[in-house]
């Protein structure tokens, strides 16, 4: 039996869904129909998957959650098949992934959409933000691209659009209020609102730092046409498997729609119709 390798052993944190814990003797493959292991981030995710692991458990799946606390093992994971499938990750994000490693990994579902938004402590609307303002944005690529983009959006800034989904500072061709860009880890961001003007900051960071969402946001993305919607991904070969079929229906329940409202404070959306 094929055993988990040890950065990914590291970033595996306990096994949830009914399961304290998951013996060794019992990693077979989930062809066996007995268990499908989901790899998912730590944090509000694990309430919402206890209730989809309850929609799976009426399809006749058993689902076996396990928490990771960074976001490049879980994928690290699927492509050695220590998992079956993983729910923490949106197109550009894995996209990068497969280009740098060669995962061939493929989305079947989506969730949920997890607006990343613009917030402020100190300023009630954009058009409250004075010249010269402070932006606090995050600072690895693919959210610091994101943030700029929003920013753009909602009419700040000009971007070059050779930059595509991945813009930094430097591609920033218009900015007439003068704007300034402090970039920061996108898990410190949300910690310094109240010392900046205003803060590009991700849901879940957001939260975590205890921010308002609906009172300290003023300026969200749109879901129309949006690429950063989160999805159940699984092996390619995997696609066709019976247990697929399953999962996509036991996370695309009415349970689930009210669930997501629910733990996400009416600050993340599903993302199926």
């Amino acid at each position: 039996m094929k055993q988990i390798a040890p950065l990914t052993r590291r970033a595996l944190l306990s096994l949830t869904g009914g399961l304290a814990c998951l013996p060794l003797a019992t990693r077979a493959r989930a062809a066996d129909g007995k268990l499908i292991r989901i790899g998912i981030m730590a944090g509000e995710d694990e309430d919402l998957w206890r209730v989809i692991t309850a929609n799976a458990a009426k399809e006749g799946l058993n689902l076996g959650i396990v928490t990771f606390s960074d976001y490049n093992t879980p994928n690290e994971a699927l492509a050695e098949h220590e998992i079956d499938a993983n729910a923490f990750q949106h197109a550009p994000f894995l996209e990068a992934q497969k280009a740098a490693r060669g995962y061939d990994i493929v989305s079947v579902c989506p969730t949920y959409f997890s607006p990343i938004g613009l917030y402020s402590a100190r300023w009630k609307a954009l058009a409250d933000l004075p010249d010269k303002a402070v932006i606090a944005v995050p600072n690895d690529p693919s959210n610091e691209g994101r943030a700029l983009r929003l920013l753009e959006a909602l009419g700040l800034i000009k971007l070059d659009s050779a930059a595509g989904l991945l813009p930094t500072p430097l591609d920033v061709t218009g900015n007439p209020h003068h704007f300034s860009f402090h970039e920061l880890d996108a898990g410190i961001v949300g910690r310094t609102l109240p010392d900046v003007d205003a803060a590009v900051i991700n849901t879940n960071w957001a939260l975590k730092a205890g921010v308002d969402i609906q009172k300290q946001r003023i300026g969200v993305e749109s879901l129309q046409n949006n690429p950063y919607v989160n999805f159940v991904a699984v092996n390619a070969a995997d696609v066709h498997a019976p247990w697929v079929a399953a999962l996509v229906r036991a996370v695309q329940q009415p349970a689930t729609r009210e669930a997501i409202a629910t733990i996400f404070h009416g600050a993340v959306e599903p993302a199926w119709t």
